[in-house]
């Protein structure tokens, strides 16, 4: 029913790899038995159409096999993976979930019967239809995580129209529009996933290497991360034909330095929200932050330097925070853009700007020119509380070797004048030690 046209595919692909789980290849055969014994197994379990179900597990063949069984059955999936445990009880509270499911390291499916039965009027209204859900909860990077219920029918649209068929890994995780969109359109076309155990650079080049990956869809924390670490220098990454990054905007410099390191690699720039799903895109040029979105399905709109949203696949609503939709049915981003014609770029978070004394300065074009200062390894940006210009720019950095602050601040003033405005230069600074991104390889710059 709602997946027919996948499993017509999956026939028509036999015994040609579908997934890489530990190295091990399984067929599109197997995954077509996987899916029937999930089935049955979710009618033994009593797990009952619109019945709110959340899964724990990552791209793991079973799991993939029991995403698909859920949907057919017209469940209301919640995905979560460990990079939330210790929000798992919040999020099942306000999703309403009914049923645990979770995939053991083995791969084996587990259940447990919830207390709890839904009610929320957004969960109803998708029962009523007797359509698949899901539900996606955002990062929370600069508040509390909202959890946007989407009517997945409308979603799978899109991955009826057959493209090219890759070999990807799935670096965006299980519980990401971005994860969910990278396994949709891979299995709509017949190609081939492979998953890694971490999101490590040693790891990440080691699967390209071995399994010959053409596409990594990733973020620019990552690619920074990638190029800082020079794993690149180690495997055969000559597969490789296309690196698409999203989640956040890319710094110029990180872009220049992975094109110069890999120019016959195609950069794509891609733009995507949990509420509205990942829009078609294409960017100007590899070297360019220029990009074109939207296509079937899509409209977009600028209103006063912020993007607006339209789309068919767009959420029915939060089921924690009150609805973001225009009364004319636009979703304000919250993204401040450029434009130029058909081709927008992409500023950054109007929620992340810092005013100082007025003046607009973006953590990304700051974060851009201090990446390039010898010996930085990573750099968040964001704005502190100032009593006379209302705002101050400071910058955590973390180094590949220790240095003292004052000796780096020097540095750093020095290579700043003349590449940033005197009120974009980081008035105060942090040397940390630890990480600078969260477990989806996104800039945390919340203080």
């Amino acid at each position: 029913m709602h997946i027919d046209f996948l499993l017509e595919r999956f026939r028509a692909a036999g015994k040609a790899p579908a997934i890489v789980w530990e190295d091990r290849e399984y067929g599109y055969d197997w995954l077509l038995e996987a899916i029937a014994d999930a089935t049955a197994l979710l009618e033994r379990e009593r797990v009952a159409p619109g019945m709110v179900a959340s899964v724990e597990a990552d791209f793991s063949p079973r799991a993939v096999a029991l995403l698909l069984a859920l949907i057919e059955r017209s469940a209301i999936v919640v995905p979560l993976t460990s990079s939330v445990e210790e929000k798992k009880p919040e999020f099942e509270q306000i999703a309403e979930v009914e049923q645990r499911l979770w995939i053991d390291a083995d791969d084996t499916v587990r259940f447990e019967r919830l207390p709890r039965d839904s009610t929320h009027p957004l969960l109803r209204q998708l029962k009523e239809r007797g359509h698949p859900g899901l539900v996606l909860f955002s990062s929370g990077s600069t508040g509390k995580s909202k959890a946007a219920l989407h009517d997945i029918v409308p979603m799978l649209e899109k991955f009826k129209v057959p493209r090219h068929t890759k070999r990807t890994i799935t670096f965006l995780l299980f519980d990401h529009i971005g994860g969910f969109n990278t396994l949709f359109y891979n299995l709509s076309n017949a190609g081939c996933v492979i998953t890694v155990p971490d999101r490590r650079p040693e790891t990440v080049c080691r699967a390209i290497e071995r399994h010959r990956v053409q596409l990594l869809p990733t973020s620019p924390t990552f690619l920074n991360l990638l190029l800082v670490s020079e794993a690149w220098k180690s495997y055969d990454l000559s597969s490789l034909e296309t690196v698409t990054y999203g989640t956040e905007v890319m710094p110029e410099s990180t872009l220049r330095r992975f094109t110069q390191a890999f120019p016959r690699v195609n950069m794509l720039q891609t733009y995507g929200l949990s509420e509205v799903g990942i829009l078609r895109s294409k960017s100007r040029s590899s070297d360019s932050l220029w990009v074109k979105v939207g296509g079937e399905g899509f409209q977009t709109r600028v209103v006063n330097g912020m993007l607006e949203i339209k789309a068919q696949s767009a959420m029915l609503g939060y089921l924690n925070a009150p609805s973001p939709f225009t009364e004319d049915g636009w979703f304000i981003t919250g993204d401040a853009v450029e434009v130029d014609g058909e081709w927008l770029k992409i500023l950054g978070r109007k929620s992340e700007l810092i005013n100082v004394g007025g003046e607009k300065v973006y953590p990304a074009e700051v974060e851009s020119v201090l990446q390039q200062i010898e010996g930085v390894e990573d750099v968040a940006v964001t704005g502190l509380p100032n009593p006379i210009t209302g705002q101050i720019v400071f910058a955590r950095v973390k180094l590949k070797r220790p240095e003292d602050l004052a000796s780096f601040r020097a540095r750093m003033q020095s290579y700043c004048r003349g590449k940033l405005e005197r009120f974009k230069i980081p008035q105060k600074i942090e040397l940390v030690d630890g990480t600078l991104h969260g477990e989806r390889f996104k800039k945390m710059r919340r203080v």
